[in-house]
């Protein structure tokens, strides 16, 4: 599996979550942060984003939040490739990002950084950077497409053509970044600890699944060996 190394034994407690569009990760992270205590540290780039961006917009002039326009290596590389998913583009220009290791390793430190006291961390392919680090559990929401359709378009007030557009648009996005930066798939389920159809259960029921998949592995970590 791929990532980096990190800290040794007494590693705060990490949880990645990997969420398919629909599959209500906005949701669902922060309130389960909320539930384990620990910070919620969430993905840069939004679906609205993505699917701006899949339209041929500027995402920079429609509405980025102020922690997407600062523009770190791996939001870059996400905006961009948000834009170019639709038009099948997958080579950025050399102007816009540097080469995949520099950028890798930038998009890396990022991460280690903001998961240094711990929390969880939704997006940025934190399974696969995070793959090696003790005290991390990984976490994939997914569902058939139908239903992430439909909950989609509840969770945002929005039609569900809107939705589907969104789905495209904002998997492929998520998708052709994990695979640019390290050669996988994100939707392996080797990935991961757990992977949730979300799509069946309501949020409240989602978190009850997750956090005590959690704290049953916190246990396990602290028992006598």
């Amino acid at each position: 599996m791929a990532g980096t190394s990190e800290p040794g034994e007494g590693a705060p407690l990490v949880v990645t979550v990997s969420a398919s569009y629909g599959a209500g990760g906005s949701v669902i992270a922060p309130r389960l942060a909320d539930r384990l205590g620990v910070p919620w540290l969430d993905r840069l780039v939004s679906s609205t984003t993505a699917e701006r961006a899949g339209r041929g917009s500027d995402p920079v002039r429609e509405g980025l939040s102020d922690r997407e326009e600062a523009a770190t290596p791996g939001s870059r590389l996400l905006l961009y490739l948000a834009r170019a998913a639709g038009a099948e583009v997958m080579t950025p220009p050399e102007s816009l990002i540097d080469h995949n290791e520099v950028l890798r390793s930038r998009a890396e430190t990022e991460i280690h950084e903001l998961c240094t006291a711990g929390g969880v961390l939704l997006g940025r392919a934190g399974a696969v950077v995070l793959a090696r680090r003790p005290a991390t559990y990984h976490v994939r929401l997914d569902g058939p497409p139908a239903r992430r359709i439909a909950r989609a378009a509840q969770i945002e007030g929005i039609t569900q053509e809107q939705a589907r557009t969104r789905m495209n648009d904002t998997d492929k996005a998520r998708s052709v970044y994990v695979r640019r930066l390290y050669r996988v798939d994100p939707t392996d389920p080797s990935l991961y600890h757990l992977v949730l159809d979300t799509t069946i259960l309501t949020t409240e029921g989602a978190i009850d699944v997750l956090a005590r998949a959690v704290e049953d592995y916190e246990s396990n970590l602290a028992a006598p060996r």
